[in-house]
């Protein structure tokens, strides 16, 4: 497959991935904006220094003051050893999962023998698995249908994250805690861009049609995806309030998300055009196509790449989002996102179900 940079180049498109990795030079020149995100080593030392100077003070006190000194420390500890079961129980439930779908793989290359052994005896299997409109079975996707059951396992994980997220907020824990529930949110939505990588080089056109997301996700689709920018202008207000700097520093990325989105549909529309082009000249002859389908399969291999970088830079921008700022802001920022996207499929079932009319 071609770099998504060499497709741009070849197209004469400007590249987003440069601006991208502009960001991090453009952040360092408004200050340093890891500065507001509070690190656990200086929390530790901070919180040690307390206790240091908490035990000097009390030197000869009684014992029922030593005891309430230590409070803190019997208080982090139990949080630090529900912490550490909480990932204990993740590590059985991912252990579980994997099984399952070791198990649906099983089952599925059953099905796929099946299948094969039945066109290859001419039994017609009209309405079945992966038939096209006009009645003719197609092969199984075995990449796709792996991809519907791990996204299903995605949801419901992120639905406990942030009912789990909302909770700890609202009892208002401390900052070294709310860092470990933030860093597992992130890397949760590193594994569903993983996901779709991979779904991508099975079948790119099931990702762009958005057929894996309900109606109304799918009404904001681009590119197998949300558009970062309008995402963060939804996101903004509702972390309110930033420092002036911060709102520089969103300003930036929103314009940044924006050049890079447009560089991006430029593309694509450039992709796109070249790909009719190429279906409209091709020709059968004697069973075979002449070259121009072979352009048209190198267009759609740069369809996958396309994809591809525009969940890169929706990654991207959680990222920077989260660079930018607090914790305790982030952990905000990410809950909001979650329950946007909860409120979106909400509204799909309530709309699949509503009472219709009759003609």
């Amino acid at each position: 497959m071609n770099s998504p940079t060499a497709q741009f180049a070849r197209m004469g498109v400007y590249d987003p991935l440069h601006q991208i990795s502009m960001w991090g030079e453009s952040f360092k020149s408004n200050g340093d904006l890891s500065a507001s995100m509070p690190l656990i080593d200086e929390a530790d030392m901070k919180f040690d220094s307390q206790s240091e100077d908490a035990s000097h003070g009390m030197l000869g006190t009684s014992n029922k003051y030593d005891q309430e000194a230590n409070r803190p420390t019997d208080k982090m500890l139990r949080r630090l050893a529900q912490n550490r079961e909480a990932a204990r129980k993740s590590r059985l439930r991912k252990k579980a999962y994997v099984q399952q779908l070791e198990s649906s793989r099983l089952k599925l290359m059953q099905l796929e023998q099946e299948l094969e052994r039945a066109r290859q005896q001419g039994l017609y299997v009209g309405g079945g698995l992966d038939s096209d409109h006009l009645g003719f079975a197609g092969p199984v996707n075995s990449g796709i249908t792996t991809f519907e059951m791990e996204y299903g396992h995605w949801v419901e994980e992120q639905n406990r994250q942030i009912l789990e997220l909302r909770s700890a907020l609202n009892s208002h824990i401390g900052d070294i805690e709310l860092r470990i529930l933030v860093d597992g949110i992130m890397n949760h939505y590193a594994e569903i861009f993983r996901m779709k990588s991979a779904a991508a080089k099975a079948d790119v056109f099931y990702l762009m049609s958005g057929m894996w997301k309900t109606t109304a996700e799918r009404f904001f689709l681009w590119i197998g995806g949300f558009r970062p920018s309008e995402l963060l202008k939804v996101l903004v207000p509702l972390i309110e309030p930033l420092t002036e700097q911060q709102r520089l520093d969103v300003y930036n990325l929103t314009q940044s998300c924006q050049q890079a989105e447009d560089a991006l549909s430029q593309g694509m529309d450039k992709l796109r055009q070249a790909l009719a082009d190429s279906v409209a000249a091709g020709q059968l002859v004697e069973g075979s196509y002449i070259p121009q389908m072979a352009s048209a399969m190198e267009n759609l291999e740069a369809l996958a790449s396309f994809l591809i970088e525009a969940d890169h830079l929706r990654h991207e921008t959680l990222k920077q989002m989260s660079r930018i700022l607090t914790i305790r802001q982030a952990a905000r920022c990410l809950l909001a996102l979650g329950e946007y996207f909860q409120r979106l499929r909400a509204l799909s079932s309530l709309w699949s179900n509503r009472p219709c009319e009759p003609a």
